[in-house]
């Protein structure tokens, strides 16, 4: 029986709390708008899917390499600063972005690597800002705060593509500009968070054990690594969204501002999903829901591929987002809540690791697969790999499937 949590209200009159979303949601809002400009702009410079890949493995990369010292900053640091620096970076790169469209420049590389500038920042923010958000709510509170902050990323994810469609339509210098000025605020309100760490008796040594206890905690914990591998290897065989730009010009012919409406449709989806789990977490059968959710993801990926019509895509789309918005809940309530406060941060940036690699490196994947087969067949077939993944790892990881309760203890 779905029973309505009353906490999940009053997460919302947490001051701190607020400005942590409040952040995530600029952030998000930024940087959603900066991927359908970057995606059209080197498309519509280079014609390439291959292109478009690697507009994914520049954003990847930077978090792969920099993943361990990122969390063992996040953990030694005071986390809102460390958070608030990274997002001064997104400003400064969406600014080299800004420069580069002005002055109407037709070299693609300048790009990638403000994108890698972009993904150093990305780096450093996610571990320090995941690792924030438990230490300001109870317990009891955590898993409705896990839900919110994600519908708030979410959320933004809705509106992000649709306005940098719609101001797309005024150039690319546009959206760049808005983009800078949105992770210029998200830097100021969460510093402005009031919470203040304890402070470190002793700052630890940065050793390779040190920097690697994030890894040999979640290789410790079945259940978990469980969890952060399936939506690894999901997200990357079952990833559309590099290739939605070749969807909206070649399959559905509808331009900028229906490619922003496609990239919105996921998030709408997942955002619908996280509102009703902040009120009716997920209590009982974690595991099983997670499994199912995947296959789920997978086949709606089918359909998108197979599909011709912009309703049924967009159906399919907002599907993967509820999927994706169930695993997303259950791998963060999972890592954030079970992992001790002293090492969250490397955690998180192993799991910041992985979200990076089912994402922008499922985008590389997905472009140099469709350079190869076309975007039609790379989708689908990662659609039907992704259902596989999740049969597997119903096989391969039994504590994850009979896991129950979501928090023990």
């Amino acid at each position: 029986m779905l029973v309505p949590d009353p906490g999940g209200w009053a997460v919302l009159r947490n001051r701190d709390v607020r400005l942590l979303i409040g952040a995530r949601f600029l952030t998000g809002l930024g940087y959603q708008m900066q991927a359908v400009a970057i995606g059209w702009y080197v498309y519509d410079l280079t014609k390439s899917t291959l292109a478009l890949g690697l507009v994914g493995l520049a954003a990847f990369l930077p978090a792969m390499v920099s993943a361990l010292f990122a969390g063992h900053v996040a953990d030694t640091r005071d986390r809102r600063l460390v958070a608030a620096m990274a997002y001064a970076v997104l400003s400064l790169a969406a600014l080299g972005l800004f420069a580069s469209a002005v002055i109407g420049s037709q070299v693609v590389w300048p790009i990638y690597g403000l994108v890698i500038g972009t993904g150093i920042g990305r780096a450093f923010a996610n571990p320090a800002q995941q690792a924030l958000l438990p230490t300001l709510v109870s317990r009891e509170q955590f898993g409705s705060a896990v839900a919110w902050n994600a519908s708030i990323w979410q959320s933004s994810s809705v509106a992000g593509p649709a306005i940098g469609g719609m101001l797309y339509v005024l150039g690319p210098a546009v959206v760049f500009g808005t983009g800078a000025a949105t992770f210029a605020l998200a830097s100021c309100l969460i510093a402005a968070v009031r919470h203040r760490p304890e402070p470190l008796t002793e700052r630890p040594r940065v050793t390779w054990a040190a920097l690697s206890a994030g890894l040999s905690y979640i290789r410790s914990q079945p259940v978990v690594l469980g969890a952060i591998s399936l939506d690894l290897f999901a997200v990357l065989f079952g990833g559309a969204t590099a290739l939605l730009p070749v969807f909206a010009a070649q399959v559905l012919h509808v331009g900028p501002l229906g490619l922003g409406v496609l990239r919105s449709m996921p998030a709408a989806g997942a955002v619908a999903t996280a509102i009703v789990l902040a009120w009716v977490p997920l209590r009982r059968q974690a595991g099983k829901r997670l499994l199912i959710a995947v296959a789920a993801f997978g086949l709606a990926t089918i359909v998108f591929g197979l599909s011709t019509n912009l309703f049924v895509s967009m159906a399919a789309l907002f599907v993967v987002g509820v999927a994706d918005m169930i695993s997303v809940y259950v791998r963060q309530s999972l890592v954030q809540g079970e992992t001790p406060d002293a090492m969250r941060g490397r955690v998180a940036a192993v799991n910041t690791v992985f979200i990076g690699a089912s994402n922008e490196l499922g985008e590389f994947e997905s472009g140099t697969l469709a350079a190869l087969v076309g975007a039609v067949p790379a989708v689908a077939t990662g659609g039907v790999a992704t259902v596989l993944v999740a049969i597997a790892w119903a096989r391969f990881f039994p504590a994850l499937r009979s896991r129950d309760q979501l928090m023990q203890g």
